[in-house]
């Protein structure tokens, strides 16, 4: 990757994180499926289009960009390497031929010039050390008339694994974590500071929508508890306590998400803010 600004998200989504969430594409896309509907009916993608998907990771919602776009192209940009190998693969084994990956900072990243008609992101425009740069060089890459469809994470009280999390406080050193700012997963939970970026970056008809989804988190209790507690936030708050400590966390979390199990599996709920505009003429 020659142009990279974003450091530390370039690390961390390289390395533990990354690898993590490329293992368990399945799972993360469970949790995170139940936006992709109002994401794409906002994106309204036409079959001769070419679209870009910042921070694609896996790459779901650029294959569903691709089959929608199926006479045009789409294109998924992300920091993480162990992802996009995931994504490639998987395109691969779905035929998919109008699909491509790139690796690239979209801070930084040279994308072509008024190249695409459509720009989507599903939770992957909360990470941006320079959000201002980011959004600008999103801009460049679209051509006049242009639309956006983005993704951000709402206010932390509104997704019910972070309520879970933190309802660990008294035995896991929890401190900040949730607090929206960023970069990070709450970084844009202000709607008022994620529209206020689009239009700095010269995008018109700018608005956001309160969405809200149930996603999969596992099949029991236990099962969700672990994937929640393996993750890159939950394996942190973990390696700073005894094995004692981490043997409890994860029977209270377990017992606090028995409350979410139903038909064989943990459904939690999880709010965004769904982002449009256009690029102007």
């Amino acid at each position: 990757m020659r142009h990279i600004a974003n450091t530390a998200q370039a690390q961390a989504w390289n390395s533990y994180e990354g690898a993590h969430w490329a293992a368990h594409h399945d799972r993360w896309n469970a949790v995170n499926a139940g936006f992709d509907q109002p994401l794409l009916a906002a994106a309204s993608i036409r079959p001769d289009e070419r679209v870009l998907d910042i921070g694609c990771g896996a790459g779901a919602t650029t294959r569903l960009a691709a089959r929608a776009a199926h006479r045009g192209h789409a294109l998924g940009l992300d920091l993480s390497g162990p992802m996009l190998d995931r994504a490639r693969t998987l395109a691969a084994q779905e035929n998919l031929a109008n699909v491509a990956f790139t690796h690239g900072d979209a801070q930084v990243h040279p994308l072509p010039p008024a190249a695409y008609d459509v720009a989507i992101s599903r939770f992957g425009i909360m990470f941006f050390a320079d959000p201002t740069a980011a959004f600008a060089n999103i801009a460049s890459a679209l051509r006049p008339g242009a639309r956006i469809a983005f993704l951000s994470a709402a206010e932390p009280e509104g997704n019910e694994w972070l309520t879970a999390l933190t309802g660990l406080a008294d035995i896991l050193p929890i401190g900040g974590f949730g607090s929206p700012g960023g970069p990070g997963m709450f970084s844009l939970a202000d709607p008022g500071t994620a529209t206020a970026l689009l239009r700095t970056a010269g995008f018109h008809n700018v608005r956001a929508e309160h969405v809200e989804a149930w996603g999969i988190w596992g099949r029991t209790a236990r099962d969700a508890a672990d994937f929640l507690l393996d993750s890159g936030p939950g394996r942190h708050l973990l390696s700073a306590v005894d094995p004692d400590t981490q043997a409890r966390a994860r029977d209270r979390l377990t017992e606090t998400l028995r409350a979410h199990e139903a038909e064989g599996a943990v459904r939690l709920r999880s709010t965004g803010w769904l982002l449009t505009a256009t690029h102007p003429a």
